[in-house]
């Protein structure tokens, strides 16, 4: 939410009282935001688990992110058809108790990986994957609008670029951490698991997998979900009623900016999820690295997006001067940088030598010059991050090696504030709509389920990944589009 937007007209709700104090709530939100993050980045290491475990086609293997992003569709369309029928669910219970519902949802869904994995059934764990997925989706609608809310609406962007920075961090750890369990820590505990030839399930260095690698982590994550129910049900968050009548129907697709701001949506989550999705086993296809070093690349992508969001939290902020506004976000971006190196160096500095990280400062520099062309504006900021991603999609087709695994890896920091910032503009001045606008655009995260089987199913026919970065590359033009056009305010 850029500008020109108040509580009476920015949400769907607006506080009781004067001067309430937002930081518990703030506190709880980065909590979960983080916990989210971590989930959906552990699907990227799934992934290249799966496909060895089941012996799954290019495409077949990321029914991982269809099973997951398909729930956001439909945990989403059951969601706008109540509101259509009833009334918007989350108004009617309040934000603290959809987020509550949508933790115990999220913990019911990791603890069927248990299951799953005892049955050795692909089936059963997409199944699981769904309802975790069922489980964003309900926080995803009470926690987007929620953030935006907490403060002024002039720095709604900014607040939700700093959630989204620590669900970035979530992402980025995932792959170092998560994959270091799956593949090593609890993959070497109990009977190594049997793939489709008949022969145990191997590591690309030779190690054996056992269903306790995923079965462990994830009864771990269940029980995290379960704890952040309980601190959110103890903590005292801020209590928010409409101000309007919420009425039925479909009005909230009268507003043009909505309409567009889902297809850019569905276009940036499946961009984003498709190159996140495939980039540990395209590294292994180009480079020949095996997946311990491979899911540090993968780091890196995450760890971007979580860079680019914490600078965009200050970037599109309130603070005026602008000398120490660009030297913060130098700053934070150094940081940044040696927090994501220093994580990935505690499991082996030999493989991943800090030389080898040297392109990545390039882009960030490259980042930070984005943002200051962006000059603090949403819209503008969103142009020019899609327009660089375009031709960092170009530069990977046309290039080979490390030089077209490194501007890949880029794409994780123009993505950084897409999401906030079309969630923002899409819902501006929609006023009692707001949150069914919001169920709306979660519904439109569809595209992490699409999209990526697109590009999977394109990889398939032309033997290789390479080539198919071209189906991300689509989406990314028409969130230039949104960014110049598509974003303005009008009623069809």
């Amino acid at each position: 939410m850029s500008a020109s937007t108040t509580h009476s007209t920015a949400g769907p709700v607006h506080p009781q009282g004067d001067k309430p104090n937002y930081v518990p709530a703030l506190i709880s939100l980065t909590a979960l935001f983080f916990m989210w993050g971590f989930i959906t980045s552990m699907n990227d290491i799934l992934i290249p688990f799966f496909k060895k475990m089941f012996d799954l086609s290019r495409a077949d293997s990321t029914l991982v992110q269809f099973a997951f992003f398909i729930a956001y569709f439909f945990g989403s369309l059951i969601y706008f058809a109540i509101s259509k029928i009833w009334q918007d669910p989350i108004n009617k219970i309040g934000y603290k108790n959809g987020l509550i519902l949508g933790l115990f949802i999220s913990a019911l869904g990791c603890g069927l990986f248990y299951p799953a994995a005892a049955a050795h059934s692909y089936f059963y764990f997409l199944t699981a994957l769904f309802v975790v997925g069922i489980g964003f989706t309900v926080l995803q609608i009470a926690a987007n609008p929620y953030v935006a809310i907490l403060g002024s609406p002039e720095t709604a962007s900014s607040r939700l670029n700093l959630s989204q920075a620590f669900n970035s961090l979530g992402t980025t750890l995932a792959p170092i951490l998560g994959g270091y369990l799956v593949f090593h820590y609890f993959a070497i505990m109990g009977e190594p698991l049997i793939g489709t030839a008949g022969e145990p399930v191997l590591t690309d260095s030779g190690n054996p997998i056992s269903a306790n690698g995923v079965q462990l982590p994830y009864l771990i994550f269940a029980g995290i979900f379960l704890f952040l129910a309980l601190v959110i049900a103890l903590t005292k968050l801020p209590k928010f009623t409409s101000d309007e009548e919420q009425e039925k129907g479909l009005g909230a697709l009268r507003y043009r900016h909505l309409v567009f701001g889902m297809i850019a949506i569905f276009m940036y989550v499946g961009g984003e999820v498709a190159i996140g999705s495939v980039i540990i086993n395209y590294i292994m296809e180009l480079v020949g690295y095996p997946e311990m070093i491979a899911k540090s690349y993968l780091a890196f992508y995450w760890g971007g997006a979580m860079i680019g969001r914490f600078l965009g939290a200050i970037s599109l902020g309130s603070m005026k001067n602008s000398t120490y506004k660009t030297l913060l976000m130098i700053g934070v971006a150094i940081v940044s940088y040696l927090f994501i190196y220093g994580a990935i160096s505690l499991e082996s500095e030999e493989a991943f030598p800090i030389a080898a990280t040297y392109p990545f400062i390039l882009f960030l520099v490259l980042n930070l010059i984005g943002f200051r062309i962006g000059r603090s504006l949403p819209a503008r900021t969103l142009l020019i991050f899609a327009l660089i991603n375009i031709v960092l999609l170009f530069v990977t087709m046309l290039t080979n090696g490390l030089t077209a695994v490194w501007t890949v890896i880029a794409i994780g920091l123009f993505n950084s504030i897409m999401w906030s910032n079309i969630f923002t503009l899409a819902i501006r001045d929609l006023g009692k709509y707001t949150s069914q606008g919001s169920s709306l655009l979660v519904m439109a995260i569809l595209g992490g389920a699409i999209i990526p089987y697109a590009q999977g199913f394109v990889a398939d026919i032309l033997g290789g990944y390479h080539y198919s970065f071209f189906v991300p590359m689509i989406c990314y033009l028409y969130l230039a589009y949104y960014g110049w056009k598509g974003y303005q305010v009008k009623k069809i």
